[in-house]
């Protein structure tokens, strides 16, 4: 039973963990026939097609597929299609769409669109059967089971996972493989970890930035729109290396930045940034231990560049929960939102 003081939000994010192994356990050979179709459609490039969330879980498999599969990735803005009526000649690649509901008039009509084209489409939603579902070739239930909070967690965190093993199965990526499989014990270690320490620093901030680079970028994008959703305080997403070319203007003294940072090549870039802004007066917090200046969080290390990547949005979900609560606010309802939204 849940307790009384307990959210939805914080009772999904306990719920990672076993939501990712059900769809690993459900989805093998899902996983494997939308892996096999890839492979023989060896396709020249891949397009993405989602919003909010889901287009953040996109930008992390782009970057899962342009550094494994080595083929350019590029998102398509859905009104193309839905408002502007444009055929794209998408008959040499794929299409990897995304969303929740599975029903947003604008992400399916894109999707359709692309499969008509002649693209291998596929598309990863929480909602089975569904018009996106149907719009596609190769529909996959990320079996998140139900989300109550409007605000995604285990959604966002299936479809990426759907989406890696996806990739492990097309290009049969062994290591990627394993790291997939052992993803729900390491989600498990990241839920118990906890960034209190941050959300000292930024309850009374108006503003803060969040970075990140390559997949952890997603990771930055997504805590960027929680951090507006959940605790009404603005904060931009930037890589670590466009932080620089303008955005570092405006920070000054008692700023705060999250840096995340996972265990791969952007690592030292990564900490390079979170060390210059820890300079310009700025309280920065990052996962790594390579860092001096700026203080350093909590991490699981899984083993793989990707998956590291990825188990850092736990303990952030956990933060953003907490820091929600505790400006008084119901990180399950915030304000202006619905738990489903349509566009055309």
């Amino acid at each position: 039973m849940q307790s009384l003081d307990q959210t939805n939000m914080r009772r999904e994010i306990d719920e990672i963990p076993d939501a990712a192994a059900r769809l690993l356990d459900r989805s093998a050979n899902a996983f494997a026939a939308a892996g096999a179709a890839l492979r023989a459609k060896d396709p020249a490039f891949l397009v993405t097609i989602a919003r909010g969330s889901s287009d953040h879980a996109a930008l992390f498999l782009k970057y899962a597929i342009e550094l494994t599969a080595g083929i350019p990735v590029a998102s398509l803005g859905p009104s193309l299609a839905s408002i502007y009526g444009v055929k794209l000649k998408l008959g040499g690649g794929a299409a990897l769409a995304i969303s929740q509901s599975g029903k947003s008039p604008d992400i399916v009509a894109m999707t359709k669109a692309a499969t008509c084209a002649g693209a291998t489409s596929i598309a990863l939603t929480n909602t089975m059967p569904s018009p996106l579902a149907e719009a596609c070739s190769h529909p996959l239930d990320i079996f998140a089971g139900p989300e109550n909070s409007v605000a995604a967690t285990k959604s966002f965190v299936n479809s990426i996972v759907a989406g890696l093993a996806v990739l492990g199965e097309w290009t049969g990526d062994r290591a990627l493989q394993r790291a997939v499989a052992d993803l729900p014990k390491h989600f498990a270690q990241a839920a118990k970890l906890e960034w209190l320490d941050f959300a000292a620093c930024v309850n009374e901030a108006e503003s803060l930035y969040v970075l990140g680079r390559g997949p952890a970028l997603a990771i930055a994008n997504e805590a960027a729109l929680k951090f507006k959703e959940t605790t009404g305080i603005h904060a931009e997403a930037f890589s670590a290396a466009e932080v620089l070319h303008g955005p570092v203007a405006i920070v000054g003294p008692r700023f705060p930045v999250l840096a995340l940072a996972a265990r791969d090549a952007a690592e030292d870039s990564v900490v390079k940034a979170a060390e210059g802004l820890s300079a310009k007066g700025a309280v920065v917090q990052i996962t790594s231990e390579k860092a001096a200046e700026a203080r350093r969080l909590p991490f699981v290390e899984t083993g793989h560049p990707l998956t590291d990547a990825l188990a850092l949005v736990l303990p952030f979900y956990g933060l953003v929960e907490a820091l929600s609560r505790s400006r008084g606010l119901n990180p399950d309802a915030p304000a202006h939102l619905r738990k489903v939204t349509e566009t055309i």
